[in-house]
């Protein structure tokens, strides 16, 4: 066994993009993006108003990621938080970006102050983050992320690893109820890491 370890989403968990995007969109396409739809597809909107297909937004969410990653601003407390689970934990950054990006968020991360592992995801989060307990068997670990569907994943692939539901985007917040498989929902780290400290520190989730 080693030191306990955090998995953490960086979107709209460590770092504010969703409304940069919309910024961006609307800049350069015209575009609308509803922070309070549901689902990021429904809330990408062409001009006239009609939902973008989905290759676009692909390919709108490759450009964001290629040239306007200096737009993004790191969410209130979130590195002081960092820094202080770092002193008991490891930690993990687990984002869904391709790996071309990888680089990129690194060194976005790190004008920060945050410096730890970046893995790049597509996909669900439950296998990756299964590899990681596998590979470095920590005491326990616990997984925070702003999406329902990669609570879901980890359950199903990780059960024993802690789950925080955790949205910073206060306009997506209010508008998403709770992940059904998180064992908690905590949208500001101020008052998540006192939360993720303790359990942390109590040892594996129950099953």
């Amino acid at each position: 066994m080693s030191r306990p370890l955090l998995i953490t989403d960086c979107d709209e968990v460590l770092l504010h993009m969703v409304s940069h995007f919309a910024d961006w969109v609307s800049e350069d396409y015209g575009m609308t993006f509803q922070l309070s739809a549901q689902g990021f597809r429904d809330a990408l909107r062409e001009a006239d108003g009609q939902v973008v297909e989905e290759t676009r937004m692909w390919s709108l969410l490759d450009g964001f990621f290629s040239s306007e990653m200096h737009r993004q601003n790191i969410v209130p407390g979130a590195a002081e938080a960092l820094a202080r689970i770092g002193e008991q934990a490891d930690i993990v950054i687990l984002t869904n970006i391709g790996d071309d990006y990888q680089a990129g968020r690194i060194e976005q991360l790190e004008r920060f102050d945050i410096r730890h592992r970046v893995l790049c995801n597509r996909g669900g989060k439950g296998r990756p983050v299964l590899e990681l307990i596998e590979q470095m068997r920590p005491s326990a670990a616990l997984f925070v992320d702003d999406l329902a569907i990669h609570h879901e994943s980890v359950a199903n692939h990780a059960p024993s690893v802690w789950r925080l539901h955790m949205i910073a985007e206060p306009l997506i917040a209010e508008h998403t109820p709770p992940a059904d498989h998180a064992h908690a929902r905590i949208d500001h780290w101020d008052e998540a890491v006192e939360w993720i400290e303790a359990r942390l520190a109590e040892g594996p989730a129950p099953d």
